[in-house]
């Protein structure tokens, strides 16, 4: 079994558009495709809502809570995992 873990990163100027979401969209179709992946994982800050629903519009699922996960702005931060795996497409292993 193989798993990969995924991010995206946009400029300002590029989110609202539907961009990322086609982007993860793409990316998990390719790896489906073209490796053995079973499992494609992504997280995001409990506070970044655009993320969140890009992710479930991808077709991701919401796991649970990574509780401290992250340091940044000079405190510990909570992540949202969220997973989806290639029998929820409906593939078979490559």
């Amino acid at each position: 079994m193989t798993n990969w873990s995924l991010a995206v990163g946009l400029v300002p100027s590029a989110r609202g558009r539907g961009i990322g979401t086609r982007a993860q969209q793409l990316l998990v179709d390719h790896l489906f495709e073209h490796t053995r992946a079973d499992r494609i994982q992504a997280w995001t800050d409990v506070a970044n809502r655009a993320e969140q629903r890009a992710l479930e519009k991808a077709g991701f699922v919401q796991e649970g809570v990574l509780r401290s996960a992250v340091w940044r702005g000079g405190r510990w931060n909570d992540l949202v995992l969220y997973s989806t795996l290639r029998s929820e497409r409906g593939g078979d292993a490559a």
